[in-house]
This record gives C-alpha cells, sequence and structure tokens, in this order.
C-alpha cells in the first residue's frame, strides 16, 4: 500500500506537468483543429532558456530565489515570442490549406527547433540549480518533497486561472466564439486572428511554465527533452477529449497516475520487468485504449467537422 501511495504522489505531480502541456495542444486544436506537434520543443526552449538564465544570474552572485523567477519570467517571454512567430509563420498561411499540410509542417518545426536548440546549447545536459530545501513530509511511508508540494500547487492555481479566463472573461467568449465558429465570430465583431495568435502565446506561456517544472524536478534538461514529453501531453489531451480544457487537466492527471503505477507498483510486482524502463509503454497503451474504445476521450464530444 505504501508503494501505490507514494506512486499516486509522483503520479500528481508528473500529472500536473502533462496537464500544463496538455493545455497547450488542447486550446490550439479547440480553435484551429490543428495538433501543434512542435509544441514539446517550445516546452523544451522555455526549460533551457530558464536554465541558462539562473546558471548566468547564479554565477553572478544573485541570489537562486531570484535568479530562478527571473529565468521563469525569460523563459515565458520568450517562448510567448516563438509561439506568435510559429502560428505568424508556419500556421497562419495553412488555414485554408488541406489539413495534412499545417500536420507536416508542425513535425517539420519540431525537428528544426530541436536541432537549433542543440545547436544553441549542445547536446550535453544542462543540470539546474537546488531551489528549494531539502526537506520533505512524511506520512507513514510516503514522501512527498518540497518541490512536489510547488508543482502541484502552482499547476492547479495557473490551471484554475485557466479556466476563470475561458469561462468569464471578454477575452474568452471572443475565444470560445471563434472555436465554435470562427466565420460568424468575425461578424460579430471578434477579431478572429488576434484571438488565435493569442491562443498560441497563452499556451507557449504555459508551456514555458511546464518546461520549468520539469527541469526543477529532474534537474537536468536537454534539447530532446520536449519530443517524448509533447507525445504525452498530447496522449493526455486525447484522454481527456482535446478540445476540452478541463478534459486536458483530467486527462494529464490520469496519464501521470497510470504511468507511475505501471512504473512503479506494477514494476515491483513483475520483478521490475515493467519498471521505469518501460513506464512509456503504460502511456501509449492507455492512448491506444482511449482511440479504440472511447475515440472522443472521457470529456470530450461529438462534434459536427468545421466546413
Amino acid at each position: 500500500m505504501d508503494t501505490f501511495l507514494q506512486q499516486l504522489v509522483n503520479g500528481l505531480t508528473l500529472g500536473s506537468i502533462y496537464a500544463l502541456v496538455a493545455l497547450g495542444y488542447t486550446m490550439v486544436y479547440g480553435i484551429m483543429e490543428l495538433i501543434n506537434f512542435a509544441h514539446g520543443e517550445v516546452v523544451m526552449v522555455g526549460a533551457l532558456v530558464a536554465l541558462t538564465v539562473i546558471q548566468l544570474l547564479s554565477g553572478w552572485g544573485w541570489p537562486v530565489p531570484l535568479a530562478v523567477l527571473l529565468g521563469v519570467l525569460a523563459a515565458m517571454f520568450v517562448c510567448m515570442v516563438l509561439g506568435l512567430v510559429i502560428e505568424r509563420v508556419a500556421y497562419r498561411p495553412l488555414r485554408r490549406a488541406p489539413k495534412l499540410a499545417p500536420l507536416i509542417t508542425a513535425i517539420g518545426l519540431s525537428i528544426v527547433l530541436q536541432q537549433v536548440a542543440a545547436l544553441i546549447w549542445g547536446r550535453g545536459y544542462l543540470s539546474f540549480p537546488a531551489v528549494l530545501p531539502p526537506v520533505s513530509l512524511a506520512w507513514g511511508g510516503v514522501i512527498i518533497t518540497a518541490i512536489q508540494g510547488v508543482i502541484v500547487v502552482l499547476a492547479g492555481l495557473i490551471m484554475a486561472g485557466l479556466l476563470i479566463l475561458v469561462q468569464k472573461t471578454a477575452l474568452g467568449r471572443a475565444m470560445r466564439a471563434t472555436a465554435q465558429n470562427p466565420a460568424v465570430a468575425q461578424l460579430m465583431g471578434v477579431d478572429t486572428d488576434r484571438i488565435i495568435a493569442l491562443t498560441f502565446v497563452m499556451g507557449s506561456a504555459l508551456a514555458a511554465v511546464a518546461g520549468v517544472m520539469v527541469v526543477a524536478y529532474y534537474n537536468v534538461g536537454n534539447y530532446t527533452m520536449g519530443f517524448m514529453l509533447g507525445l504525452k501531453a498530447f496522449t493526455a489531451a486525447v484522454l481527456g477529449g482535446i478540445g476540452n480544457l478541463p478534459g486536458a487537466m483530467l486527462g494529464g492527471l490520469l496519464l501521470g497516475v497510470v504511468e507511475a503505477l505501471g512504473a512503479g507498483y506494477i514494476g515491483d510486482l513483475t520483478g521490475n520487468f515493467f519498471g521505469s524502463n518501460y513506464k512509456d509503454v503504460f502511456a501509449f497503451m492507455v492512448l491506444i485504449g482511449v482511440l479504440v474504445f472511447h475515440p472522443n476521450g472521457l470529456l470530450g464530444t461529438r462534434a459536427r467537422e468545421k466546413v
């Protein structure tokens, strides 16, 4: 039971990160019906920018908490600009193209960003400094570290704030109108180009925060880190119902729990044959199962194809 509860805590932590990244996928898909496969690389860029700023400021003698805060802000700014450039250059000219064209563009853009990052930061690993004191809360045989608590609480606050923004504000209404019918939204005075660009910017800001969470949790970052993370976040979005914000959050949390239980709890029962080395298998088994038995996701609904 202790192993189960410990892996549940680990899964909720990892799932919070997946949920933040999945929100970027589902926001873009909800408005444009486009799978932005370059989103994982945006996460990677945010993580490496934050690491660079933190290492630079720490080397100059700045307090580590202040260096981390500035690193996060720098990562968000760079990723927001990158998201805007991606939308303007790669996706806006293809809005009326066959859907296969933006899909191929997204995959190509993902490869380009990954290789550019390798040129800038190298192919080695960058380390993340110790930010929080190595304290933990022990409850029975379950240990919750400070960084796990910060990740879960911060992710929860961000997701709650995003839901309030989308459901209660004028910007959110414009986003929902654009997602439902862009042509009618334009007739009602909504600048759909601006709304789509803002969606990319917001999703990229979430990606930057998620990237910092990943390197803070694992203590290292690398130019390839966004690929698998992006695939798993996409799996989470599909699991919850892509295009559905609460679904992306639920899917991320569930995927994190499934992966953690598969890597730890089930791994122990099978002599670690299906342990941490096979943890990715469980995530994609979930994806296959959802696509076969419930292709609209847990909270998704069948929608009419936009013309």
